[in-house]
């Protein structure tokens, strides 16, 4: 059997990217994969893995996997946003009417018109627009029973497949080397907080920097990374001035390597996500895989990880509250941080190990093929 694999490789900045080139390399373990990248024609192969995302380097991917359908995977679960990216007016509408039905219209041309605020407005959030692609495909991945869900309400009777987000083992750097990349931020005895990726709306950014900054009134030896790039730059104008406030550290994206020595560097993550695109955090499975405290919002796409290995913040009125509780917490007692971290990493490993998860694939594309 040879796979056809669409997917943004490295050196795109994405999370997809680096998910793609891990999942491609496990499943050459297997049998013969024809990697397509995101550009260039299809070449012949038994099936077709379409990754797809929010993001404008699968829009090649995506109209491959309508011409030519396989199996999809939704590393979002709304792809909302990826559409308002790449149809015009009249193009959104009428795809918006496809999904939903013609009394929509209104709507769609209302949201059309906001579109600027698409990153924050939950009514994005609350129409994903799966139909065409879900409709189209032998089957559907998705890395969480949220995701799952979606793709059914758009689609009764879709074959939906549940498979973990993977976690691959990284050659982490030294722990001296850690140790040294933390002396040089000035923070060689803080409890580090990171918040990594993509900066967007949904990260709940100034929320994260407003809990902070009341943590630090109160626990000065406390410090919290950000690390990433902007989507927005209304939010990186708002953030900008708490982001000068004590003991925030800030960093641009970080390439693969200097990614796993912060990451190695830190002592808890927190990785918020509200609106919800339902996507299993890429993020959250690293650091958590790593051995490390990561503070997730609650909700179904997190459902699968154990109670006791990630710390749930609810999303509404209790969210400044639950996070900033929960940062004095873990900086006031760091067996219970260290602890937390033991758990996840062994929840990580049982469950979404690379070599558990390119078998489920591998044993689903051959179903699918021919």
């Amino acid at each position: 059997m040879t796979v056809g694999f669409h997917g943004p490789l490295p050196p795109a900045r994405s999370g997809v990217a680096d998910y793609c080139a891990a999942l491609a390399g496990e499943l050459r373990r297997r049998g013969s994969v024809a990697i397509l990248g995101n550009k260039g024609a299809p070449k012949r192969s038994d099936v077709e893995l379409y990754h797809l995302g929010n993001n404008r380097l699968h829009a090649a991917i995506y109209r491959r996997a309508l011409a030519r359908p396989g199996v999809i995977v939704l590393h979002d679960a709304v792809l909302h946003h990826f559409l308002l990216g790449q149809l015009g007016e009249e193009a959104y509408a009428d795809e918006f009417v496809y999904n939903y039905g013609a009394w929509h219209r209104p709507l769609a041309r209302e949201l059309w018109r906001a579109r600027g605020v698409s990153g924050s407005d939950p009514r994005y959030f609350d129409y994903p627009m799966l139909k065409r692609v879900v409709e189209r495909s032998l089957a559907v991945v998705v890395h969480n029973s949220a995701a799952g869900a979606l793709a059914l309400r758009h689609v009764p009777g879709a074959r939906v497949v549940e498979i973990p987000h993977l976690f691959a083992p990284p050659r982490l750097p030294a722990a001296a080397e850690a140790l040294r990349w933390r002396h040089k931020l000035g923070v060689s005895s803080a409890f580090l907080f990171g918040v990594f990726g993509y900066l967007r709306e949904s990260k709940r950014l100034l929320q994260v920097l407003g809990a902070f900054a009341r943590v630090h009134c109160e626990l000065p030896q406390t410090a919290l990374l950000i690390a990433g790039q902007f989507a927005s730059s209304d939010l990186e104008r708002a953030a900008r001035p708490l982001l000068a406030a004590p003991g925030v550290l800030r960093l641009p994206y970080l390439e693969e390597r200097e990614f796993w020595l912060a990451a190695r560097a830190v002592d808890a993550c927190i990785n918020l996500r509200y609106p919800s695109a339902g996507e299993t955090s890429g993020i959250s499975i690293r650091l958590m895989g790593l051995g490390k405290p990561v503070l997730v919002t609650g909700g179904d796409e997190n459902a699968r990880l154990p109670e006791d290995a990630a710390i749930r913040i609810p999303a509404g009125p209790a969210e400044a509250d639950s996070l900033y509780h929960h940062l004095i917490l873990l900086r006031s007692f760091p067996m219970v941080a260290a602890s937390l971290g033991d758990r996840a990493a062994a929840a990580i490993a049982a469950a979404h190990g690379i070599e558990r998860v390119g078998e489920a694939y591998w044993n689903l594309l051959a179903e699918c093929s021919g």
